[in-house]
C-alpha cells in the first residue's frame, strides 16, 4: 500500500480539482444535451481534460520514477475517481447545487469521457516514453 500512497494522493487531488470546477463553473460551462452549443462545448471541455490529464501525468512522473509510472497513474487515479464520483453523482444536489438535471446529464457525458481520457492519455504518453521513436 505504501507503494501507492503518492499515486492515491494524487488521484484524489486530480478527483477534487475536477470536482471543484464544475461545483464552481459547471452552470456557465454545461449546457443541455438538447441546446446547440452541447457537442462543442462538450468537445472543448474534454480537449481541455486532455490537455489537463497530461500535464498532470507530466508532474507525476517528477514524482515516480518507476517504469509503471504511468499506468500506475492511470488505471489507480480512474479507479479513485470513479468510486468518489459515485458519491458525488449520488449526491449531486449538496456536490453540485447549481446544476440542473439535465446538466447533470451533461457533466455524466463529459465524465464519462473524461475517465476514457484519463486512461488513455497516460497510457498513450508510457507508451511514447518506452518507445523505440524515443530519444
Amino acid at each position: 500500500m505504501k507503494r501507492y500512497g503518492v499515486t492515491i494522493i494524487w488521484g484524489i487531488l486530480i478527483w477534487l480539482m475536477a470536482t471543484m470546477f464544475f461545483s464552481f463553473f459547471g452552470e456557465e460551462v454545461l449546457y443541455s444535451p438538447g441546446e446547440k452549443p452541447f457537442p462543442l462545448v462538450t468537445a472543448l471541455l474534454l480537449l481541455g481534460t486532455a490537455g489537463a490529464l497530461w500535464a498532470a501525468a507530466y508532474l507525476y512522473t517528477l514524482f515516480d520514477h518507476a517504469g509503471d509510472a504511468l499506468i500506475k497513474f492511470a488505471v489507480i487515479g480512474t479507479a479513485i475517481g470513479l468510486a468518489l464520483d459515485t458519491f458525488s453523482l449520488a449526491n449531486y444536489r449538496f456536490v453540485f447545487p447549481a446544476l440542473s438535471e439535465t446538466q447533470m446529464i451533461s457533466f455524466s457525458v463529459w465524465m464519462s469521457c473524461a475517465y476514457a481520457i484519463y486512461l488513455a492519455v497516460p497510457c498513450a504518453m508510457h507508451r511514447y516514453k518506452n518507445s523505440k521513436y524515443s530519444r
